[in-house]
């Protein structure tokens, strides 16, 4: 939200369209909306917001940013074509996004290559006036994957993504960058089992904060097996990141 009005989205999940409606926000604001990957349960509820959108007039482009293909998955491009391509798409009918017609705003896609996590060069992009998103490539098992840094009106975001210790260049470019907000995924517990190939387990994601050193550490995207040992992950975050730690839950809203 930037002045009573969400102009970025980062993700777009299967409830995003629920929570995008209750939240009272409309497609027509957007300036941009980011995809960190093509996991499902990242980008499935895409099109929806997008169906919405479709009874909203705006004649501006809204910016698409997304990772370029990789491995199985498909670049930004080609999802969003296989989404409401006019051809081939599963909701052609949606098709005016491509261009701009039918009262649709046209979508400007923007893919970035994700492929190099050790040192992570950067793509930043001017959204709007005040308002810059840079994507940096981080590790998520063979999945392309970007985090993204937002600054906007001199605050500083972290949404770190699904991603693994294996980040290497993402540490390094954000370290001790002081960010008013670093967002990180609790979706693993401590201990044997869990797939530390794809996601940091508590004690990396406080490794990865005390790098980071963000005014306050917000803990997402969270799973049962993680959200049921909270108090366990906190204190394996807490060995290494002395700050706030926040927990968000649906609807959570944090002022800059």
């Amino acid at each position: 939200w930037i002045d009573g009005r969400a102009q970025l989205l980062i993700d777009a999940g299967p409830g995003s369209f629920i929570r995008f409606g209750e939240a009272g926000l409309k497609v027509a604001d957007l300036k941009a909306i980011a995809l960190s990957h093509f996991h499902a349960d990242h980008s499935a509820g895409l099109t929806g917001i997008l169906n919405s959108g479709g009874f909203e007039q705006s004649g501006e482009p809204l910016m698409v940013i997304g990772p370029a293909a990789g491995s199985v998955f498909p670049g930004a491009g080609d999802f969003i074509r296989a989404q409401v391509g006019r051809e081939r798409g599963a909701w052609s009918y949606l098709g005016g996004y491509m261009d701009g017609t039918e009262d649709k705003r046209k979508l400007d896609v923007r893919e970035i290559a994700a492929n190099n996590t050790q040192e992570s060069p950067t793509a930043e992009v001017e959204i709007a006036p005040d308002l810059t998103i840079t994507a940096i490539p981080v590790h998520h098992g063979v999945v392309p994957t970007l985090a993204y840094l937002v600054k906007v009106k001199g605050r500083s975001i972290v949404f770190a993504s699904d991603q693994s210790a294996s980040s290497i260049g993402f540490e390094r470019q954000l370290r001790d960058s002081k960010p008013d907000l670093l967002i990180a995924h609790h979706v693993i517990p401590e201990g044997d089992g869990q797939p530390i190939g794809l996601h940091r387990p508590p004690s990396g994601i406080g490794e990865m904060a005390a790098g980071i050193a963000p005014r306050q550490l917000l803990l997402s995207h969270h799973m049962e097996r993680s959200i049921s040992r909270l108090e366990e992950s906190l204190s394996a975050i807490a060995r290494n990141y002395d700050g706030p730690t926040l927990i968000a839950a649906d609807g959570t809203c944090i002022t800059l």
